[in-house]
C-alpha cells in the first residue's frame, strides 16, 4: 500500500533542495522521478569516490543532454558536489533534485547553497489528507505518522510499527550524530535527547536541562540546534519578542511516535496529561506541514501573558490571522484567558481545536469549539 504524497517534485523543472527527517519517504519519492542520473550517496563506495574526486560527478553530468534531470540523494555527505550543480544549472540548464536529512553540514560548512537557483522543499510525516481513510487521531498521537509506521498500522501490525519506531532513535544517533561528527560527546547528547523528549511541547528551561544532563547551558542550546538542523523538531517562540520572554520557547519534535519511542512509552497508552501534549504536538506539526505544502508564508508563535496562554498564533504579513487552543477534554478556554487575549487581539479569530467534539459549538465567551479537522480546514482557507 502506498500513500499519495501532497508534495509533487515533478510539478516544476526548477532545481530544488528536498530536506526532511529520516524515514519520511524522500528516497521513495526521488526514485519515482524520471531522472537521467541518480546519485545515491548512501552507497559508501560511491560516497567515498565522489568525496575523493568530486570532478567525477561533473564528468558524469557533462555527458548528459541539456535540460536533463539529476537526483542526488543525501547531498550533505558530499557538499563539494554543489559547485558542479551550480555549474550544471548555469551552463547546461540542467535540473537537480538534492535531498538530505540534515542541512547542518551544508549551512555550517560553507557549502554552496546555489544562491536562490533552487527551491527549498520540505517533506514531513504523512498528513491527515495523505493518510485518508487510514487516518486515526489516536494512532497518530500514539504512533506518529511516518510512512513505514503508517503502513504497518494499516495492515494491523502494531508490533512491527513499534519495532520500527524503537530503532529510530538508535539509527538517528548512530547515522546523524555519530557518523556526521555533530558532537564529540555522543553519550551526553543521548542523555540530553532523553530529557528533551520529556519536555516536548512544553516551555524549555535550559538551566534545568543543563543540570539534568550535567552539561553547560551553552551545550544544551547547541544540542537543540542540532535537533533543529537535523529536522528532529522546531522551536515555537512567544509572540511577545522581548528578550526576557524570548529566552523561553517551546520545542516540538517532528513526530509523536518518535517522541514516545525515545521515551520508551510505546507499550503503554498515554496518560491524559501525555495525550494533551501529544495532540498539541500533532496539531502544531500538521499545520506546519500544511503551510509548507501549501507554500504559505505564515509565521507561528504562542501567546502567553502571566497564567494565560494560547497554544498557537498564526501570523501573516499584516499580523495575526488565527489563534488556536488545543483541547483533549470537554472544557474550553477560561473566560479570563479569553478576556486577556481579546484585550490584545480584538479582531483575531480564536478557536478551540477539540479532540473529542464531532460537531462545532460556541461558548458563552464567543469562542468556537471545533473538531480538529475543521480547524485544519479553517487554517487552509487563510490567505
Amino acid at each position: 500500500m502506498l500513500f499519495k504524497r501532497s508534495l509533487r517534485l515533478d510539478a516544476s523543472r526548477r532545481s530544488a533542495f528536498l530536506f526532511g527527517p529520516r524515514m519520511t519517504g524522500k528516497t521513495f519519492l526521488l526514485k519515482e522521478l524520471p531522472s537521467d542520473l541518480f546519485v545515491d550517496l548512501l552507497d559508501p563506495e560511491l560516497e567515498l569516490r565522489l568525496k575523493t574526486s568530486p570532478r567525477l560527478f561533473w564528468e558524469q553530468v557533462s555527458a548528459l543532454r541539456n535540460r536533463a534531470l539529476i537526483v542526488v540523494d543525501e547531498v550533505q555527505r558530499a557538499p563539494a558536489l554543489l559547485d558542479y550543480v551550480q555549474k550544471g544549472i548555469e551552463e547546461k540548464h540542467l535540473s537537480f533534485i538534492l535531498s538530505g536529512s540534515s542541512a547542518r553540514k551544508l549551512k555550517r560548512g560553507g557549502a554552496n547553497l546555489l544562491g536562490g537557483r533552487a527551491r527549498d522543499l520540505k517533506l514531513h510525516p504523512l498528513t491527515l489528507m495523505e493518510l485518508g481513510s487510514h487516518f486515526d487521531i489516536q494512532k497518530a498521537c500514539w504512533f506518529g505518522t511516518l510512512p513505514g509506521v503508517a503502513q504497518y498500522l494499516a495492515q494491523g501490525d502494531e508490533k512491527e510499527a513499534r519495532s520500527l519506531l524503537r530503532s529510530y532513535a538508535t539509527t538517528y544517533v548512530k547515522e546523524e550524530i555519530q557518523a556526521e561528527a555533530l558532537t564529540r560527546n555522543v553519550g551526553a547528547f543521548q542523555r540530553f535527547l532523553q530529557v528533551a523528549v520529556q519536555g516536548n511541547a512544553q516551555i524549555v528551561e535550559f538551566a534545568n536541562i543543563s543540570r539534568e544532563c550535567s552539561v553547560p547551558s551553552s551545550t544544551v542550546k547547541e544540542y537543540y540546534s542540532i535537533l533543529e538542523d537535523t529536522l528532529m523538531g522546531d522551536f515555537l517562540w512567544p509572540w511577545n519578542a522581548s528578550e526576557r520572554k524570548k529566552a523561553r520557547p517551546k520545542f516540538y519534535f517532528f513526530d509523536c511516535g518518535v517522541v514516545r519511542a525515545v521515551q520508551n512509552r510505546l507499550g503503554d497508552p498515554p496518560t491524559p496529561a501525555e495525550m494533551g501534549f501529544l495532540f498539541e504536538t500533532w496539531l502544531v506539526r500538521e499545520i506546519r506541514r500544511l503551510r509548507d505544502y501549501g507554500d504559505k508564508e505564515h509565521r507561528f508563535s504562542f501567546w502567553r501573558q502571566g497564567a494565560h496562554e494560547i497554544d498557537l498564533l498564526v501570523e501573516g504579513g499584516r499580523g495575526p490571522l488565527l489563534a488556536i487552543e488545543c483541547k483533549t477534554g470537554s472544557g474550553g478556554i477560561s473566560p479570563g484567558t479569553v478576556a486577556a487575549f481579546r484585550a490584545h487581539f480584538p479582531r483575531v479569530p480564536l478557536v478551540v481545536a477539540s479532540l473529542l467534539d464531532e460537531t462545532p459549538r460556541r461558548l458563552e465567551s464567543g469562542v468556537e469549539v471545533l473538531p480538529f479537522a475543521e480547524v485544519l480546514e479553517r487554517y487552509q482557507a487563510l490567505g
